[in-house]
């Protein structure tokens, strides 16, 4: 089952103007567009790591921010003719001054790819992926290698332990939720547009809204033969390993969570049945370290939504983005 999420293309829309870069005839390094590019082993695994300071400030000591990718198998810095496209899906220039951020790149996929005249969904949601990128393309490798990563991080001398954020939206929310169970590894955590419930629910409750019995069905279907074979990997699509481990419900690893987590999403997305279910059993339980934000009006990617379709001329990131970097203390009020 492959899934193109089409974040790419919505999050692209909005862009202004970039900086423009030569084309030179191999790829650039990220250092060429301002990141630093840090490889820390996990096992036998070179794990990529991209890290942006504010210009002179490397070595200053400040508090970190690691955002989780999403699903698709892309690579972190894209560009055009035009530059580069931007990494996180938030304006970081304000953040810049009082953090530093970092994302981990996919395993087995490039960090740099030049997307002139591509539709980047089509290069990465609807080719097939290396081996060694399936291989790995499931929750539990994820969170341990995010794990490990984090723990190096916190190591080093420009980073404040005691003020580590992790965030994530979609598909990086599930990774997100899992490292702020994690005791004493992150001091606050932001869950985007995840579903507690499982990526299958969000998948029902758009067939079920569009009445579309069939592709419920099929849902179904789908999910018995994770559950039979759930290590299964045979880097068809979401296999089902893959489909295993981000469809089990993820109410109790947020639930066990003691970090402050900030939860926000779109009150036209798929999955708000499951994050208003959240809501219900942290008020039910006295869960106290929960910041709920149910955006009005919104999809998946927080566009705005006119006729029953994604508007999107209304965007929404950055105020979206400017809340929960408030709320963690790395934006001033």
């Amino acid at each position: 089952m492959q899934r193109v999420t089409g974040c790419l293309v919505a999050l692209m829309s909005w862009l202004g103007p970039r900086v423009a870069v030569a084309q030179p005839a191999a790829l650039p390094a990220p250092e060429t567009f301002g990141y630093r590019h840090l490889v820390v082993m996990f096992g036998r695994d070179s794990v990529d790591v991209l890290v942006l300071s504010q210009s002179g400030e490397a070595a200053v000591r400040k508090p970190l921010l690691l955002w989780a990718q999403g699903s698709l198998p892309t690579p972190l810095i894209l560009y055009d003719q035009r530059g580069p496209y931007p990494v996180f899906p938030f304006h970081p220039k304000e953040v810049l001054r009082t953090c530093h951020l970092a994302i981990i790149g996919k395993p087995g996929i490039p960090l740099v790819a030049d997307v002139e005249g591509k539709n980047p969904n089509q290069m990465f949601g609807a080719t097939q992926p290396s081996a060694y990128y399936c291989q790995r393309n499931y929750l539990t490798y994820y969170v341990q290698r995010d794990v490990a990563v984090l723990r190096y991080l916190k190591k080093q001398p420009w980073v404040d332990a005691g003020r580590v954020v992790v965030g994530g939206h979609s598909e990086g929310s599930t990774i997100a939720a899992h490292l702020a169970a994690v005791p004493g590894l992150v001091s606050r955590a932001v869950y985007l547009s995840g579903n507690p419930l499982g990526r299958l629910m969000s998948m029902l409750a758009e067939a079920r809204q569009a009445g579309d019995t069939a592709s419920a069905t099929g849902t179904f279907r789908r999910w018995q033969e994770a559950v039979a074979d759930p290590a299964a990997a045979d880097c068809v699509g979401d296999d089902n390993r893959n489909t295993y481990s981000f469809s089990t419900p993820l109410l109790p690893v947020l639930l066990r969570a003691q970090v402050p987590i900030f939860v926000g999403y779109g009150t036209q997305d798929r999955g708000v049945s499951g994050d208003d279910y959240l809501r219900l059993e942290a008020i039910r339980r006295h869960k106290t370290n929960f910041t709920f934000r149910a955006y009005a009006g919104r999809e998946h990617n927080f566009f705005g939504v006119k006729d029953g379709q994604v508007n999107y001329d209304d965007f929404y990131w950055d105020a979206v983005g400017a809340e929960f970097l408030r709320w963690a203390g790395l934006l001033p009020e």
